[in-house]
């Protein structure tokens, strides 16, 4: 499945695919190097201005390294909170990240996340996600919870934020 239509607002600039029944896979292409997606991904002070939808993003914890911890939480403007957590499982700089990835309002429902960064060779960066899941209810949950509609604004503020040269 393509997305390229027009939700509330927000463009979706990704193709989303499910390649088996337990498998999200998202291809998305940013106009910034691979560098510079790599620290947006990476460094707190620059993930706290686009994941989350752009809203207010708390990083209690961020150690990039193998068995490190993350944790995350959204406060949206309604003043509801979301805490994201995890563990890194692998860390390839410049390339690419495996990590777990569990939602407060959900917990045990662990997902398996790999992000790979392929340099285009032209100034942009090709990001492929995928996330794997326990079973295929657990990934039609998330495929009907809204996700990607959030993954398209998370994306949109993280081309503002390469846009505007704030991770510099």
């Amino acid at each position: 499945m393509t997305t390229t239509a027009t939700r509330t607002g927000t463009t979706m600039r990704h193709t989303l695919s499910t390649p088996t029944d337990r498998t999200i896979r998202v291809e998305r292409i940013f106009d910034a190097t691979r560098d510079r997606v790599w620290r947006a991904y990476t460094e707190p002070a620059f993930i706290a201005q686009w994941w989350g939808r752009g809203n207010k993003l708390v990083i209690e914890k961020m150690d990039v390294v193998r068995g490190g911890h993350w944790r995350y939480v959204e406060h949206t403007p309604d003043g509801e909170t979301h805490g994201f957590e995890g563990r890194y499982r692998e860390v390839t700089p410049q390339d690419r990240i495996v990590r777990t990835f569990e939602w407060d309002g959900m917990p045990g429902y662990t997902i398996l996340e790999t992000a790979e960064l392929t340099d285009l060779g032209d100034g942009r960066t090709r990001l492929v996600a995928t996330s794997l899941f326990f079973t295929p209810e657990e990934r039609d949950g998330m495929l009907h919870s809204g996700m990607e509609g959030g993954m398209a604004q998370s994306f949109e503020a993280l081309d503002k934020l390469l846009a505007e040269g704030r991770d510099r």
